[in-house]
């Protein structure tokens, strides 16, 4: 049997003798029935086109104006039809609800529309009082199951043993540290160690640094970071240069960034932990490949154009060896006039 034949019998559009010969047409209205069948296979890969282009234009953040949850969302004000009155309104936006767009498109969850996290029912106003209470879709959801460098599965580990978890429980979530809208992963991405330590200390800051956030997560008065610090030396130098993570995490090789947050008192308060050949920051801070030039042997040029130079920790062997000859030289120097000094006193 031909393959056309095969086909033809097995959608079964005309009426046939025999599935083992020639077909026998019965009736033009079978001739219609297999033209309508092979033109929709035909525009079916057009009409996929052109919903997913309909779809990048629904996430598009260019136009907020234009964007169904973002023409309210984005500014200080919003207006709405009010069908009991059957007049526009205008209101003021909640602070918390406005998004900024720029952020939102440079975030990782650019490329996502409102509602692939968001209830669809968000698309009528006014909003049911009831969506608000359910639960959003775990990070997990999208981000589990392995095959990511990024490794979420470990990570979710790591924060279930932190100090937050411990305290908060399931209320201490990944959004408690990382805005969904605007995250982007700085500490990978950027070869700044000034940018990627003031990104990552915002996030801490969030909380530990704004007495509302605070309260809403521990339910008590937030700590004064100065105060609970004051027996750091340089604190604002160390504030600057260093991630809060790196002396309040345990350094774990097999992440590029720890979530295990410890208990204060377990905190590094050593100045050796970082201030020493074998500092921390190699395992913490300095392990990404957008840092490399901060080699474990050093080199004159990633002391002169580092950023963020750490005392003991960026060493270069020549000139260690070359203090070391000058300081030898320097003695010998001072012993040899010593002993003039003594013979020509005689």
């Amino acid at each position: 049997m031909a393959l056309s034949e095969t086909r033809f019998c097995h959608f079964k559009p005309l009426k046939a003798e025999s599935c083992n010969g020639s077909f026998k047409y019965s009736s033009r209205n079978s001739f219609s029935k297999n033209f309508i069948m092979k033109y929709l296979f035909s525009i079916f890969p057009i009409l996929m086109l052109a919903c997913t282009s309909f779809n990048v234009s629904a996430q598009n953040y260019d136009d907020p104006a234009n964007h169904q949850c973002l023409q309210c969302h984005s500014g200080q004000v919003y207006t709405y039809h009010n069908t009991l009155m059957e007049r526009e309104e205008k209101k003021l936006m909640n602070p918390f609800y406005i998004l900024d767009t720029v952020q939102i498109k440079l975030g990782v969850h650019g490329v996502f529309d409102c509602t692939d996290c968001h209830s669809y029912e968000y698309a009528e106003y006014p909003h049911k009082a009831s969506i608000k209470l359910e639960p959003l879709p775990a990070c997990l959801d999208c981000h589990g199951g392995g095959g990511s460098k990024y490794q979420f599965d470990q990570i979710f580990e790591e924060v279930q043993g932190s100090v937050h978890y411990e305290l908060h429980g399931d209320i201490f979530n990944c959004s408690s540290c990382h805005n969904i809208h605007t995250y982007r992963p700085v500490s990978t991405t950027s070869n700044n160690i000034e940018e990627i330590v003031e990104y990552s200390n915002s996030m801490c800051l969030s909380c530990h640094n704004d007495m509302r956030e605070y309260n809403l997560v521990a339910g008590k008065e937030n700590p004064e970071i100065v105060e609970v610090h004051d027996w750091l030396p340089n604190q604002e130098l160390h504030f600057a240069s260093v991630r809060c993570i790196e002396c309040h995490t345990e350094a774990q090789d097999s992440l590029m960034v720890a979530h295990n947050i410890l208990r204060k008192e377990d905190a590094v308060e050593k100045c050796a932990e970082c201030h020493s050949r074998n500092s921390r920051l190699k395992t913490t801070l300095y392990k990404y490949e957008n840092l490399q030039q901060r080699a474990e042997d050093g080199t004159l040029k990633s002391i002169v154009s580092n950023q963020s130079y750490v005392i003991g920790t960026h060493q270069v062997p020549f000139l260690r060896t070359l203090g070391i000859i000058i300081t030898v030289l320097l003695l010998v120097f001072i012993g040899i006039h010593l002993v003039f000094r003594i013979i020509l006193k005689k």
